[in-house]
């Protein structure tokens, strides 16, 4: 089941959450809605799901393997949706808690007790709670829990899974082993999901594809690579990751930061003047020595050893800090120690204009 928003905008009040959107996801995909608080992924995601109706401007339309449903409600769109507090009904079992949705239906649309049971314990084995039928939600882990919002989802067999920040309410190695396993079970269901989430890291290792969205529009999409490594804005950029923000000028087509002068391809489009040098931690060399290429003197401040990473504060001229991660390896060869000075280069470095980014 393919989804596709065309040309959606929908206000509340004087509040524009989205402004002219326009979105596809194909069938089997997993795509990961990502954005700050406020830019409207979860009213796309409401309304994908029939919980909102987009502004009736004659453009608008939401369409399900190309057939409009914009206009019919949330019941009649077969769709699973999980939300992030769970949602679960306290007094009922882990078993009724999945049957539900099959049991409420209309007489002439529910199956035989012996398909309900059929459905739940497949489900209860999916989800790897098969001991667990029995228990009350109370009973259950965040994570357990969560896992049987899921497969309430799954039990009415919807054409399309949406996630609405599932796994927001959950510490951060209960969340990491969740997204695994729901990665996991996508690629066994291969169902058209649409997860909505702030979390970069979670969307960028669970999805196909982002679309990143910011005041109500989309901002870039593209596999979690390409737009990791070819961000369209600064928004992107910065949104994306940790990253030094250099202040610099533009002359003669080079980029002046510092008291560094870098060649960066392509740059003599940039109108110049001031601007923003862009620098992510790992594009950064810390060395002891100056070297022939494009170079500036730092002071080493603090040094956090754990992880597989070594993460270096420096500060520059001016009193700025900057942030470099350095390969464990690399990190332990040099040696360095608080209060040293070491000369840094940067290895990739991003310029962004009105209409352009190099």
């Amino acid at each position: 089941m393919s989804i596709e928003v065309r040309h959606v905008t929908k206000t509340f009040g004087t509040f524009t959450a989205l402004q002219d959107v326009s979105m596809k996801v194909d069938d089997g995909e997993l795509v990961g809605l990502l954005g700050p608080s406020g830019s409207g992924k979860t009213t796309l995601l409401r309304i994908i799901a029939g919980l909102e109706v987009p502004d009736d401007d004659g453009r608008s339309a939401v369409l399900f393997h190309g057939e409009d449903v914009a206009r019919r409600q949330a019941g009649q769109r077969q769709v699973g949706f999980v939300f992030q507090h769970y949602a679960l009904f306290k007094h009922m079992t882990v078993y009724e808690n999945i049957a539900f949705g099959l049991r409420v239906r209309p007489r002439h649309q529910r199956p035989p007790r012996s398909e309900i049971h059929r459905r739940v314990t497949e489900l209860l084995r999916l989800i790897q709670l098969e001991a667990f039928g029995q228990r009350y939600p109370a009973q259950l882990s965040g994570g357990q829990r969560q896992r049987v919002a899921l497969a309430r989802a799954l039990a009415i067999e919807p054409r399309v899974l949406l996630l609405d920040e599932p796994f927001g309410a959950l510490d951060a190695k209960v969340r990491q082993g969740l997204r695994n396993w729901l990665r996991r079970l996508h690629d066994k269901l291969h169902m058209t999901t649409v997860l909505v989430t702030h979390d970069q890291e979670e969307a960028l290792a669970v999805s196909d594809r982002v679309v990143v969205m910011n005041q109500a529009r989309i901002e870039q999409e593209g596999t979690p690579a390409y737009v990791f490594h070819n961000p369209a804005s600064e928004f992107v950029m910065d949104f994306l990751g940790d990253v030094n923000v250099f202040p610099g000028r533009i002359e003669h087509g080079r980029a002046v930061l510092s008291g560094m002068t870098i060649d960066v391809p392509g740059l003599t489009r940039h109108p110049g003047g001031s601007t923003k040098v862009y620098v992510r931690p790992h594009e950064l060399e810390v060395r002891r020595e100056p070297v022939t290429e494009p170079n500036l003197p730092a002071r080493v401040v603090r040094i956090n050893q754990a992880g597989s990473f070594a993460k270096i504060t420096l500060t520059i001229e001016g009193g700025s800090e900057i942030q470099v991660d350095l390969p464990f390896e690399r990190y332990q060869e040099i040696n360095l120690q608080p209060g040293e000075t070491v000369y840094v280069s940067p290895r990739k470095v991003r310029v962004f204009g009105a209409e352009y980014m190099i």
